[in-house]
């Protein structure tokens, strides 16, 4: 087997040990143009970059390297030190309503257009997550309207 092949295989097996703790962890980018690579190494090669305050999914921790999953489902590494503890969510539904209170009857605080940030202030009743507009407005929105929770 060649050595490649043999990363490859570790790096699969890492990935499916990690399964049961899908979704429980998100981060966001916390530097401009992070560089998403597809293996864990700064030889490997760079995918793309990604814009600051994007949310992530922590798919798998390696060290100093971390498997992310972005809203649109690629997975890719990046160096730890480029993510923050920081919780942003992403606005996917055309339209995301923030609202005064966690109910579709509150009042209209504001509204957020597709790909928008708001900052994860705290989880709210089932269905719902309290966020913050850059701005400093705040309130909540539905989680089916954000990715990132």
């Amino acid at each position: 087997m060649s050595a490649a092949a043999r990363r490859a295989a570790v790096l699969c097996a890492l990935t499916f040990a990690a399964a049961p703790a899908w979704a429980l962890e998100f981060r966001s980018v916390a530097e401009p143009g992070a560089v998403m690579f597809d293996a864990p190494s700064q030889k490997a090669r760079p995918l793309f970059l990604v814009a600051r305050g994007t949310p992530v999914e922590v798919v798998v921790s390696l060290g100093e390297w971390i498997k992310v999953r972005d809203a649109a489902g690629d997975l890719a590494w990046v160096e730890r030190p480029a993510l923050a503890e920081k919780r942003m969510l992403i606005v996917t539904a055309a339209t995301a309503e923030v609202r005064g209170q966690a109910d579709a009857a509150a009042a209209l605080v504001f509204e957020a257009e597709k790909d928008v940030l708001l900052e994860f202030v705290e989880p709210g009743p089932p269905g719902w997550a309290k966020v913050r507009h850059r701005d400093g407005q705040s309130g909540f929105v539905r989680a089916s309207q954000v990715w990132g929770l």
